[in-house]
């Protein structure tokens, strides 16, 4: 009887082998979009390190990280929901919650991840260690534009209805205070929430301009801004949409990418007017700020999505036109700023580039990857 307490006494004295240990602070995942997979990466080595099977059909997949950086929440298009353990490299559990979700976000205190849906809409939210269904909120629309906000709030803006629903499960995790505010726009498609939880930003598609909720407002204060840009171009087609979670905050400055147009907005972030505009090669997708906020990185649409641009924040110029490959469709910082990472689908590899002298420093084979996530992304507000 006196054998276990002895064992498990031995194991907490015993230092534990060095090589037996790994953080997980420079890890990351990409996401293999046709083989519904996941690569795991260790950015200190440039090298993947394994990969992740099983996980359904990922052509809009998006992830989140719980606090500790160890698990990863995947949400796919099929509605599919994948906690996946990144050091074991297994999937932990998945549940297929809806017939077509488009992302997902995590409570500030890791307990519960929520998911946006298409079919049936509205939103539904789970326990983050089980997966089981805490809250099922029907919002009689498609939603989009889901992100996490101070104080277990999730924040969403509905397609149908143009409409910002507030959920607030700081009381009661499975009975949510709701908060509605109506005439946020026509077909909002995408929305971000600025680092400091303050300011949500929604997109639309069916009419021009965008429209801000200041949730430090209270009641929140909404406010519609750039009615009128574009106003005199002809549109273009849209051969894909902005992601507006890759617009940037940076000098005080909103880098916005323009609909159906070959430019990058520039906005104050305070008075929300436009004071200048950046013309591109092509129609912006993301538009990302380096961490230092010196630089912003643009990515295109088709038929110019072999291409980036660095523009230059304090002048608005671009500074470079970098070529990587065919089907450059994400980028993501290193969490300090000295590299970027390139997910160049129609090549099957990521690229690794030095961000002030531009110089690939590595690739990694992966099979037509797109989203590319960094573990650092678990204490970043909104992602």
């Amino acid at each position: 009887m006196m054998l276990k307490p002895f064992l498990a006494a031995l194991m907490i004295a015993s230092p534990a082998l060095a090589d037996a240990l790994r953080g997980t602070g420079d890890l990351g995942l990409v996401v293999e979009r046709e083989a519904g997979s996941l690569l795991v990466v260790d950015r200190s080595e440039r090298a993947a390190l394994g990969r992740i099977e099983g996980l359904g059909d990922l052509s809009h997949a998006s992830l989140v990280y719980s606090p500790d950086e160890r698990f990863a929440y995947v949400f796919g298009r099929d509605g599919g929901l994948t906690k996946v353990d990144i050091l074991t490299r297994q999937v932990v559990r998945r549940v297929v919650q809806a017939g077509n979700s488009i992302g997902g976000a995590i409570s500030d205190d890791g307990r519960l991840v929520a998911v946006a849906n298409y079919e049936p809409g509205g939103v539904k939210v789970f326990d983050a260690e089980t997966l089981e269904l805490v809250a099922d909120v029907p919002m009689g629309s498609k939603t989009v534009g889901i992100a996490d906000a101070p104080g277990s709030r999730f924040v969403v803006a509905t397609w149908d209805t143009g409409e910002v629903w507030i959920l607030d499960h700081s009381a009661d995790p499975a009975q949510p205070a709701v908060t509605t505010l109506e005439g946020i726009g026509a077909n909002p498609y995408d929305a971000l929430l600025t680092g400091d939880g303050r300011h949500y930003i929604v997109g639309l598609f069916g009419e021009k301009g965008l429209t801000q909720v200041d949730l430090w407002q209270d009641p929140p204060k909404v406010t519609r801004f750039l009615p009128d840009y574009g106003k005199d171009q002809p549109d273009l087609p849209v051969y894909k949409m902005p992601h507006l979670q890759g617009w940037t905050l940076a000098d005080g400055l909103f880098a916005l990418p323009a609909v159906g147009l070959h430019q990058l907005l520039w906005v104050d972030a305070d008075g929300l007017a436009e004071i200048g505009r950046t013309e591109l090669a092509g129609q912006p997708v993301f538009a990302l700020a380096r961490p230092d906020q010196r630089e912003v990185w643009v990515n295109f649409a088709p038929p110019d999505n072999d291409k980036l641009q660095v523009v230059d924040v304090l002048t608005h110029e671009v500074l470079d036109t970098l070529t990587p490959g065919k089907g450059v469709l994400h980028m993501e910082f290193a969490p300090r700023g000295r590299e970027v990472w390139l997910s160049v689908r129609d090549e099957n590899r990521v690229e690794i580039r030095d961000t002030r002298t531009r110089e690939v420093l590595g690739e990694i084979e992966a099979r037509a990857p797109s989203g590319i996530f960094f573990t650092d992304r678990a204490h970043r507000t909104g992602l």
